[in-house]
């Protein structure tokens, strides 16, 4: 059991939203993998992921890759067990790269509030480390930080 759990409310869902962020700002892939069920299904761009061993494994290439990963997700609609997010993320690479990544993602949640499906779109933009945005300390975005609307994203 994972709470909340469906069918959503604008409360509910905003939690599980926020939830998720700091679930992947965490940048812990065994533990935000709990949040899926055993053979969650996942398409993140062009790639498909089935199952918490390969969500482990996508996660551990993935932040192997996108250094000082920060991330905001804003709900955009919900529905039953549905929840629609935006989001934005600010990276850089091994060359010290800065990227903004945009995404849009459908999520499925099973009966125990744990996300059974998950469908990512996601672009990247090169941007300079003067653009950034996002300047918290690694880790959970503080709740006084701007959210995607307040920063004009």
């Amino acid at each position: 059991m994972r709470p909340p759990v469906p069918p959503f409310t604008e409360v509910t869902a905003l939690q599980k939203v926020r939830a998720a962020e700091d679930g992947w700002n965490s940048r812990d892939p065994a533990s935000v993998s709990l949040a899926y069920t055993e053979d969650s299904v996942w398409r993140n761009r062009d790639q498909f992921v089935t199952g918490r061993n390969e969500i482990v494994a996508f996660l551990k290439a993935k932040w192997s890759r996108e250094l000082e990963y920060r991330l905001i997700k804003e709900l955009f609609a919900f529905r039953g067990d549905r929840i629609a997010v935006r989001y934005a993320y600010e990276c850089h690479d091994h060359n010290g790269q800065w990227f903004r990544s945009y995404g849009n993602e459908n999520w499925v949640f099973a009966t125990d509030g744990l996300m059974a499906r998950r469908y990512a779109s996601i672009n990247d933009l090169p941007i300079t480390q003067e653009q950034r945005l996002f300047h918290w300390p690694l880790g959970r975005r503080p709740d006084d930080h701007p959210g995607l609307s307040e920063l004009g994203l």
